[in-house]
């Protein structure tokens, strides 16, 4: 359905829900390295309860990467900031649109979020 990409996650709970709510809705789950903890650590697993085997699951080594192979779809790319010009409420989401989060201290990069403005 959807692919939801975390740059830079650093919480191992929080990525561990968002991938049992992937595997709920059939969507693939990007996570962006740097890492801030190793996926098989038991924080991961306990999150994503008996969902973490089944979660359709794509590392990418850097941001860099993750651009370099899917940049073709930057038009539907839509990003998870403060700094947004448009409301979540106002895009009419499609199946295959990259739902691209921040880590949970430092968020997106600005120039990562250029792409778009």
């Amino acid at each position: 359905m959807f692919n939801i990409v975390l740059v830079s996650p650093q919480i191992p709970p929080n990525t561990g829900n968002i991938g049992r709510i992937c595997v709920n809705t059939n969507s693939t789950l990007h996570l962006v390295k740097p890492l801030g903890f190793s996926i098989d650590e038991k924080e991961i697993k306990r999150a994503g309860l008996d969902y973490w085997n089944r979660v359709d699951l794509v590392v990418w080594e850097s941001l860099d990467h993750f651009l370099k192979n899917n940049k073709k779809f930057l038009d539907r790319f839509f990003f998870a900031t403060t700094k947004a010009k448009k409301s979540y409420f106002d895009v009419e989401f499609k199946s295959g649109d990259f739902l691209i989060f921040g880590s949970e201290t430092e968020g997106l990069p600005i120039d990562f979020m250029r792409l778009k403005w």
